[in-house]
């Protein structure tokens, strides 16, 4: 029985990759920042389809709690009967949409310190505690490989973020774990505001530029990610795998 961490994992695409890594047979262990009851709610559901759950408070962009976190990781593998993890996902975050022109240094600091430097450290700190043949994905965004105004601060940090899983695949290919970068395109959430799932203007433009002629939803995400986290993806290393429908082809 495998173990994924999965960082902000009490909602959104979060919940939903949990969930589907729980229809895999797979215990999971999900982080929330200030959402307990929603993170409570997702354990539930989880222990509802017969896996091992639990959710542990962290805040990725302060990375001086790094150890106090791990601490409590290993703990609660303990309760599960296990003394590692087997999958951690690099989930949580935020978006800000802001002109280049107007994005301020506490802004830009925020996303950096959550999505790049908040994944660079986390995973240096759970590192002793994955198992050998372990599996990293980090959730970068389409915004990488096409651009829209407002996003220059936020996908500046996730091309960070795909850059460092060449070398997270590289280094620590000696112990058998693998890496990959994950991309979802425009999905429904209520991620930077809900401005895909809530402005209508937004969600008809989105979907006419993506092939499968909508927007994705969490599940299209939550799906994809189990498939790409098991046994039969494991020779994928590496690389930067995209989940938009097809956005700007």
């Amino acid at each position: 029985m495998k173990t994924a961490i999965i960082t902000g994992g009490s909602r959104g695409l979060g919940k939903s990759m949990a969930l589907a890594l729980a229809d895999k047979g797979t215990d999971v262990i999900i982080t929330y920042q200030s959402k307990k009851t929603e993170a409570e709610d997702t354990v539930s559901q989880i222990a509802a389809k017969g896996q091992k759950a639990a959710a542990v408070q962290l805040n990725v962009s302060d990375s001086k709690t790094f150890p106090a976190f791990a601490d409590e990781v290993r703990k609660v593998l303990a309760d599960f009967g296990k003394t590692g993890f087997d999958m951690l996902v690099n989930n949580a975050g935020m978006g800000i949409n802001t002109p280049f022109a107007e994005t301020t240094e506490e802004q830009f600091d925020l996303l950096m310190n959550t999505h790049f430097k908040g994944t660079f450290f986390l995973t240096q700190k759970l590192l002793p505690l994955m198992n050998d043949n372990g599996r990293i994905m980090n959730i970068s965004t389409g915004l990488t490989r096409f651009s829209m105004p407002g996003y220059s601060a936020y996908a500046s940090m996730k091309g960070a973020v795909e850059v460092l899983t060449h070398y997270l695949a590289k280094e620590l290919g000696h112990r058998g774990i693998s890496a990959v970068s994950f991309a979802p395109g425009a999905i429904e959430t209520d991620f930077g505001g809900g401005r895909v799932r809530d402005n209508s203007e937004i969600n008809r433009h989105i979907a006419s530029i993506t092939a499968l002629g909508r927007v994705g939803l969490p599940d299209d995400i939550g799906g994809a990610v189990a498939a790409l986290l098991s046994d039969e993806c494991r020779w994928i290393n590496g690389q930067r795998i995209e989940a938009s429908g097809g956005m700007l082809l």
